[in-house]
C-alpha cells in the first residue's frame, strides 16, 4: 500500500481517519499525525464537507459505493487541491457497518486543465453564437454537432432539431455538385470560397458563399468539418438590379416614342421582378382618370384588352398610390379593400398580389408602375425599392415622351390648320383680284367722266381713293408673294383685269372705242408684257444696284426731313433676281424711313464681308420693344396700333405697314440663299408700344439736340449675300 501513488484510506462510521498510507499524506499536504483520527470535514470548506457527508451517508444507507466524488480540500499551506475519491462501505464479520474504505487521487492539475478547456469552449461557443454568419460543425459523416443562432435565423432550423442529423438544405439538382465539393474539401483540407445555393426550412432558395475547413482534435486524424456560410442573395439581387437600372437608363434615349418606351419599360419590369404581368398606368389629369398606356403580360390578348380600360383616379390600389404618393404591396388582393376588381374582369386578369409604386416627375405624380402576380415568393421591401428606382429612372423620360407625343399631335393639328389657313388666304387673295380690278377700272372711268368739272371739287377725293386702293393692291401682292411656294413673278393689275375681269374690260373698251377685235389684241399684248414669268437670277454688283434703287426711292419721300448717310464700297458680284433684290432693298429703306422721326438720320452701307457682300440699313428711330423682336419676321405683325398708321401715306413717320414686308424678305432669304438679321433697341423715352414719338426731334420733350435722339434707340438690318459662285 505504501508503494502506490494513490492515497488509500479508511474512516470510521463518523468519518474519522483510522488508516491511510503516505501517498494520502502527500495528496492532503499534511503529516500523518495531523490526519490520524481527524474528521474528513477538517480538510475542506463547509460546502464541500456537507456534500461529502451526504455522499457517505448515501453509501451507508444503500450500501453502494462511488468512484467519482470530487473534493476540494485546503492543504496545510492554504492551497486548494482537487481530490477525486472513491468510497465503499466496510462491514465487520457480523455484518455491522463500521466505516468506509477508498482511494484518493490528486487531480488538481487535470481539473485545472479541464476547467480551462470548459472555459475556453464556453468562450468560443459564445463567440460563435455572436458571429453574424451561419456556422455549422459537422462530424466526419456529415451530421451536425453544432450550429450557431445565425444559422437558425437565416435557414430556420435549430440545433435541437438537427443535432446528430444531416441538413436537408441542398436544392434539387445540386446533389452531385455538393458531393464533389465535399470530396475536394477532404483532399485540400480547406476551401476559401465556394458559391452555390441552399434551401431554407420554408423552401426559399438562397444564394450563398461558404468557407470550409477540416479540423482535427489530434495531429493524425481529422475530426470533422467547420463550415461558415454567408447569404449573398440580397447582394446578388442588388447587383442585378443595379446592372438592370444602368441598362435601362442607357437604353431610354433609344425610345423617343412614348409607346415604344413604355413597352420597353414594362417588358424589363416583367423580366427583372419575375412576375406574370407589368403595367404602366398613367394619370389623365384633365379627366381625373387612370389608364393603361403599356402592358407586358404572359397573356398577349390581355395586353391588348388592358390598353382600352380607363377607371377613376380615386379607385383601386393605383388610386391609393396616387393619393398617398407611397409604394403599396398587396400580398392578397382578396383581402385588400382598395383592390378594384372591375379592371380584372374587363382585362381577363386574375390578380393575386400586387406591387404598385408612384411615377414622380418633380413634385407631381404622373402615374403608377405596377407588377402583378410574383412567380416565386412574395413581393418584399427590396422589390418595392427596386421598382421605385426604376420609376425614378424612367419618369422623366416618360414625361418627355408624353410631351413629345402631345407636341407631335399639336404640330399635326397646327399643320392642318395652317394648310386650311393657306387655302383661306389664297382664296381671299384670289377673290380680292376681281373687285380690285373693277374698282381700279371704275376709278379711271370716273376720273375721265369728272375731267370736265373743276379739279378742286373732285381730284382730292379721287387721289385719296386711289392711294388707299394702292395700299390694298400692295397688300394683295405681298400676300401672294408670301403664300406662293414657287418662283416669284410680277403680274400687273392689268393681267388680273384681263384674266379675272374680261367682261368688265371688254365693256370698258367697247364703251371707249366700240365693239371689235381690239379686245383680243389687248389681251395678247398684256400677256406679252405683263404675263407671269419666272424671275431669273442675274449677276449683280450690290453697291451699284443699291445706288440705283436709292435714286429711285428718294423721290418717294421728299416730304420727310431724314438725312441719309451712304457708303457704298465695291463688293464681289452676287447672283439674284433683280426684282426680288429691289423689293428687299426698298422694303428696308421704307421701314427705316417710316420709323425715323424728322431731323433724324439713316445709314446705308454696302461693304465686303468674307467672300460675299453685306448691305446694312441702320435707322436712329424709335426701335422695337423686346416683346416684339421675336415676332418681327412672322408676318402680319405690327408694332403699332392700326389707327396710328392706317390713314398715313407710305414713307410717312409711323406710317407702319401690314407686317408682311419683313416676312416676305425672310421667305426670299430662304429661297435665294441670303441671310437677314436684325438688332434693335427701343427708345428709352418711349419704352412701350403705346408710347408715341412726336415725329420730329425738335418737338420731343426729351431730346434737346439731335444727338440725344440718335443715342436713345434705333434698328439695324444686316443682309449678307454670298458670292455668285
Amino acid at each position: 500500500m505504501e508503494s502506490i501513488e494513490d492515497g488509500v484510506y479508511e474512516v470510521d462510521i463518523h468519518g474519522n481517519f483510522l488508516y491511510f498510507n503516505n501517498s494520502l499524506c502527500k495528496i492532503f499536504g499534511y503529516p500523518g499525525e495531523e490526519i490520524q483520527f481527524q474528521s474528513f470535514t477538517k480538510f475542506m470548506d463547509e460546502a464541500h464537507g456537507k456534500k461529502a457527508f451526504e455522499n457517505f451517508n448515501r453509501i451507508y444507507r444503500t450500501g453502494k459505493g462511488f468512484t467519482d466524488l470530487i473534493w476540494k480540500i485546503i492543504d496545510k499551506k492554504g492551497k486548494t487541491r482537487i481530490i477525486e475519491l472513491s468510497a465503499n462501505l466496510i462491514e465487520n464479520e457480523k455484518g455491522e457497518k463500521i466505516g468506509f474504505r477508498g482511494i484518493a487521487r490528486d487531480i488538481t492539475e487535470e481539473f485545472a486543465a479541464r476547467e480551462a478547456l470548459e472555459k475556453s469552449e464556453k468562450r468560443y461557443r459564445t463567440l460563435l453564437d455572436f458571429v453574424p454568419y451561419p456556422i455549422v460543425v459537422f462530424t466526419l459523416d456529415g451530421r451536425v454537432s453544432y450550429l450557431n443562432p445565425a444559422f437558425t435565423e437565416i435557414f430556420g432550423w435549430t440545433l435541437e432539431e438537427l443535432e446528430g442529423k444531416t441538413i436537408p438544405y441542398v436544392p434539387p439538382g445540386l446533389e452531385q455538385e455538393t458531393t464533389e465539393a465535399i470530396k475536394r474539401l477532404f483532399e485540400e483540407r480547406i476551401i476559401l470560397r465556394y458559391e452555390t445555393q441552399r434551401l431554407t426550412r420554408d423552401g426559399r432558395v438562397l444564394d450563398v458563399v461558404f468557407r470550409a475547413a477540416v479540423y482535427s482534435e489530434t495531429e493524425d486524424e481529422p475530426s470533422g468539418e467547420l463550415v461558415i456560410l454567408r447569404d449573398i442573395t440580397q447582394e446578388k439581387r442588388i447587383a442585378r438590379n443595379n446592372e438592370a437600372l444602368l441598362r435601362i437608363s442607357m437604353a431610354l434615349p433609344e425610345y423617343p416614342d412614348l409607346d415604344e418606351l413604355l413597352d420597353y419599360i414594362s417588358g424589363e419590369i416583367k423580366l427583372l421582378l419575375e412576375v406574370e404581368g407589368a403595367l404602366v398606368i398613367l394619370l389623365d389629369e384633365e379627366k381625373d382618370e387612370l389608364y393603361f398606356e403599356a402592358a407586358a403580360h404572359d397573356d398577349s390578348d390581355a395586353e391588348k384588352r388592358i390598353k382600352e380600360i380607363r377607371f377613376p383616379a380615386s379607385k383601386g390600389v393605383a388610386g391609393r398610390v396616387i393619393r398617398t404618393r407611397e409604394p403599396v404591396v398587396v400580398l392578397d388582393t382578396s383581402k385588400d379593400t382598395d383592390f378594384y376588381e372591375d379592371v380584372d374582369v374587363q382585362a381577363g386578369f386574375m390578380s393575386k398580389n400586387l406591387l404598385d409604386v408612384p411615377l414622380r416627375s418633380k413634385d407631381r405624380i404622373i402615374g403608377v408602375l405596377c407588377a402583378m402576380n410574383k412567380k416565386a415568393g412574395v413581393f418584399d421591401k427590396t422589390d418595392a425599392e427596386f421598382l421605385s428606382m426604376i420609376g425614378g429612372t424612367v419618369a422623366l423620360s416618360i414625361e418627355n415622351a408624353r410631351f413629345s407625343k402631345e407636341i407631335q399631335r399639336a404640330y399635326r393639328e397646327v399643320t392642318s390648320l395652317n394648310r386650311a389657313k393657306d387655302r383661306v388666304i389664297n382664296h381671299l387673295s384670289h377673290e380680292l383680284k376681281t373687285p380690285l380690278s373693277v374698282l381700279s377700272a371704275s376709278m379711271n372711268i370716273l376720273s375721265k367722266r369728272l375731267s370736265s368739272l373743276p379739279q378742286e371739287t373732285w381730284r382730292p377725293t379721287i387721289e385719296r381713293a386711289q392711294r388707299n386702293l394702292g395700299r390694298i393692291l400692295e397688300l394683295q401682292y405681298q400676300v401672294e408673294d408670301i403664300m406662293r411656294g414657287r418662283y416669284y413673278d410680277t403680274p400687273h393689275v392689268l393681267s388680273w383685269m384681263l384674266n379675272e375681269c374680261a367682261d368688265e374690260l371688254e365693256s370698258l373698251v367697247a364703251e371707249e372705242v366700240g365693239e371689235g377685235a381690239i379686245v383680243e389684241t389687248i389681251r395678247r399684248r398684256i400677256d406679252e408684257i405683263f404675263g407671269p414669268k419666272e424671275s431669273a437670277s442675274e449677276e449683280i454688283f450690290l453697291d451699284k444696284f443699291v445706288s440705283e434703287v436709292l435714286e429711285g426711292a428718294k423721290p418717294l419721300f421728299p416730304h420727310r426731313q431724314v438725312g441719309l448717310q451712304i457708303s457704298l464700297q465695291p463688293v464681289p458680284a452676287i447672283k439674284m433676281p433683280p426684282d426680288v433684290l429691289k423689293k428687299v432693298i426698298m422694303g428696308l429703306i421704307k421701314n427705316a424711313v417710316e420709323n425715323t422721326p424728322d431731323e433724324g438720320k439713316i445709314e446705308i452701307f454696302v461693304r465686303k464681308k468674307g467672300k460675299g457682300a453685306e448691305l446694312t440699313v441702320r435707322d436712329y428711330g424709335v426701335g422695337i420693344t423686346s416683346a416684339n423682336k421675336r415676332h418681327i419676321f412672322e408676318g402680319f405683325f405690327s408694332t403699332q396700333e392700326t389707327m396710328d398708321y392706317s390713314s398715313k401715306r407710305p414713307f410717312d413717320f409711323n406710317a407702319g405697314g401690314k407686317g408682311a414686308d419683313l416676312l416676305r424678305m425672310k421667305i426670299f432669304s430662304e429661297r435665294y440663299n441670303f441671310q437677314i438679321n436684325m438688332i434693335s433697341s427701343r427708345c428709352g423715352h418711349i419704352p412701350l408700344d403705346r408710347d408715341i414719338c412726336p415725329g420730329k426731334i425738335s418737338a420731343s420733350d426729351f431730346c434737346r439736340q439731335k444727338e440725344d435722339c440718335h443715342k436713345s434707340g434705333g434698328t439695324t438690318f444686316a443682309v449678307f449675300f454670298p458670292p455668285k459662285d
